[in-house]
C-alpha cells in the first residue's frame, strides 16, 4: 500500500470502528481483527506486514486522531515480539492477541542473585514429569512481577551439557500457589523491582517455547529486543484529553498501572531534556567549559538516534532476526546518561546533593544521579555489551572461556 492509502484506510477504520463509549478491550480487538494492533507484524499473525516507514504513517494518524493503540508497555513487548519469532502456531494464537488488548501483563524472568550478566548460568530447575515441567528456583530484578498474568522464563533442563546448551525456554503461569513475589528497595526510594521464587511451580509442556535446550538461542532474541529499547523513549500513546469516554478512562487506568514502575526511568537516562534549561536559569550556560560538555551530550544523544533507526531498518531487512547490533544502542544509552549526570553535576554543583522542593529542580536532579548507574547494569552491563560488540559486530576473537563442561561441574556462587 501506498503511504496516502495506508492514511485513508487508517481514517476509514477509526471512523467505522471506533467509539469512546467502547470497553478498551473490546476497542482493542477490533483493532487486533484489522491488524490496526501491530501493523508491522505478518498477516498470518495479527498485522500487516509493514515497513517501518508504513507504520509510521499508521502511528501519526491514531495519534492526531487521539485514539488509543494497542497494549504495549512494560515487558509485554519483549514477550511478544519473542513469541513472535520463536512460538508454536498454538502458542501465536494464544497469546499475542491478549498481549495487544492488554487483558494479559507480562514480566521477565531471567536474572539470579548468582547469575546476572551471566544469564547462561541460571540455576532455576526445570524438571520434567510428564507433560509438566517442575519449576524450583529464585530470579530477582522482575519489572512489574507484582502483577504479572505470565512470565517468560529461562530456566535450565538439562545440567549435564555445557551451561549455554543446557536452558530451555518457557511461558510461566504467574497466578499460581508455587509462585511468590517480593517487592525489591532500591536506593533513589522507588520500588520498581521484584524477587520471585518458584517452588515446585508448574508449565505445562506446550508451553515451552521452541525445543528443550533453546533457551540460550531464544533469550538471546528477548535480550536484543530489549536492548534495543533503551534507544528509544517510554510512553503511552498520546490522546486528546479532552475526550472523554470508557475507553479513556480505562486506558488512563491501564497507563497508571504499567507506567507505576517506570516512573523514575526519565532519571535513569541521565534527563539530558532537562540540560539546556537548566543552564539557562543557572547562568551556566555563560560558562565556555559547560557548554562544551553539554555539546558533547548533544552530539551523542543525536547519534544515538540515527543508530537506533539504522538498526531498526537492519532489522526489518532481516525478517526480526536477532542483531548484535542492539547492543550498541544499550552502550550508548548508558554513555549518554554518565555524560548528562556529568553535565547535571557541573551545572547544579553541591546543590545536586540535596533533596527536596528547595533542591535543583525540587529533588529531580539529584534522583537522576543516583538513578543513573542503573543504566549500566539493566538488561547487560556494560561490560556485556561491550563483549557482544567486539566478538559479534567488530568480529574480534573470543575472549578465553574458564566455564566449559558440563554444567553440574562448573564453580558457581550460590
Amino acid at each position: 500500500m501506498q503511504l496516502s492509502e495506508i492514511k485513508a484506510a487508517v481514517n476509514q477504520f477509526i471512523d467505522e470502528a471506533f467509539s469512546p463509549d467502547l470497553s478498551l478491550v473490546a476497542w482493542r480487538q477490533r483493532l487486533v481483527a484489522a491488524g490496526w494492533a501491530a501493523p508491522m507484524w505478518p498477516k498470518a499473525y495479527f498485522g500487516r506486514d509493514f515497513s517501518p516507514a508504513q507504520v509510521a504513517v499508521v502511528n501519526e494518524v491514531f495519534q492526531a486522531r487521539g485514539v488509543v493503540g494497542a497494549a504495549q508497555l512494560g515487558p509485554r513487548r519483549l514477550a511478544a515480539e519473542t513469541i513472535l519469532a520463536h512460538g508454536s502456531d498454538a502458542q501465536k494464537h494464544r497469546y499475542l492477541p491478549k498481549i495487544l488488548t492488554g487483558e494479559h501483563a507480562w514480566c521477565q524472568l531471567f536474572s539470579e542473585p548468582g547469575s546476572g550478566s551471566d544469564l547462561a548460568g541460571a540455576s532455576t530447575k526445570a524438571e520434567r514429569q510428564g507433560d509438566v515441567w517442575i519449576m524450583n528456583g529464585q530470579k530477582v530484578w522482575n519489572t512489574s512481577a507484582h502483577h504479572a498474568d505470565f512470565g517468560i522464563l529461562v530456566a535450565r533442563s538439562d545440567w549435564d551439557v555445557p551451561k549455554h546448551q543446557g536452558l530451555s525456554y518457557f511461558l510461566i503461569n504467574m497466578r499460581q500457589p508455587g509462585v511468590q513475589v517480593r517487592p525489591l528497595r532500591q536506593m533513589n526510594g522507588h520500588a520498581s523491582f521484584n524477587e520471585v521464587f518458584l517452588t515446585d511451580a508448574r508449565v505445562d509442556h506446550n508451553d515451552l517455547l521452541g525445543q528443550e535446550g533453546e533457551g540460550w538461542a531464544i533469550a538471546t532474541t528477548t535480550l536484543s529486543i530489549e536492548r534495543q529499547g533503551f534507544a528509544r523513549g517510554r510512553g503511552p500513546t498520546p490522546i486528546h484529553r479532552e475526550i472523554t469516554g470508557r475507553v479513556f478512562e480505562e486506558y488512563a487506568k491501564e497507563i497508571a498501572i504499567d507506567n507505576e514502575p517506570y516512573t523514575w526511568y526519565p532519571q535513569r537516562e541521565g534527563r539530558p531534556d532537562l540540560v539546556l534549561q537548566r543552564a539557562e536559569a543557572t547562568g551556566a550556560i555563560n560558562d565556555p567549559v559547560i557548554r562544551q560538555e553539554m555539546a558533547k551530550l548533544f552530539c551523542l544523544t543525536e547519534a544515538a538516534k540515527i543508530s537506533a533507526n539504522r538498526v531498526a531498518a537492519e532489522r526489518t531487512r532481516a525478517d526480526n532476526q536477532v542483531l548484535p547490533a542492539g547492543s550498541l544502542g544499550k552502550l550508548g544509552a548508558s554513555v549518554i546518561a554518565r555524560q548528562a549526570a556529568h553535565v547535571h553535576t557541573m551545572i547544579s554543583g553541591a546543590e545536586a546533593m540535596l533533596s527536596g522542593p528547595e533542591s535543583a529542580e525540587a529533588g529531580l536532579i539529584a534522583e537522576t544521579l543516583i538513578s543513573v548507574p542503573a543504566i549500566s547494569i539493566a538488561g547487560g552491563t556494560d561490560e556485556i555489551q561491550k563483549n557482544i560488540i567486539a566478538e559479534r559486530v567488530l568480529g574480534m576473537p573470543k575472549e578465553q572461556r574458564m566455564d566449559t563442561g558440563p554444567f553440574r561441574d562448573i564453580a558457581r556462587n550460590n
